[in-house]
């Protein structure tokens, strides 16, 4: 499949980009070479292929979760700009 020059302006448009004239010729070649190649991967059987969310198997590397000891809150709010005795203070954002 190709792209015609005013698809891939369109496509630009869509896109807020803004492309030479010399941009527009050569993505219009581009993007036409990589539907050329969508299409030549729509014509492979995968009837007997089965759908998976990622190409590789994956496992979760995350560490076990424990309890420790944590800063006590004078230590968390001490390079804090503005704070009261509990809590950071912030703008009232409305």
């Amino acid at each position: 499949m190709s792209l015609s020059r005013p698809e891939v302006e369109k496509i630009a448009l869509l896109g807020r980009l803004l492309l030479s004239e010399e941009e527009i010729e050569r993505m219009t070649v581009q993007l036409g070479d990589i539907l050329g190649y969508m299409d030549l991967l729509g014509e492979v059987d995968t009837a007997n292929v089965e759908p998976m969310a990622h190409a590789q198997d994956l496992a979760n590397v995350f560490r076990d979760d424990f309890a420790r000891p944590s800063l006590d809150r004078g230590q968390a709010l001490a390079n804090a700009p503005h704070r009261d005795e509990e809590c950071y203070l912030v703008p009232a954002v409305l």
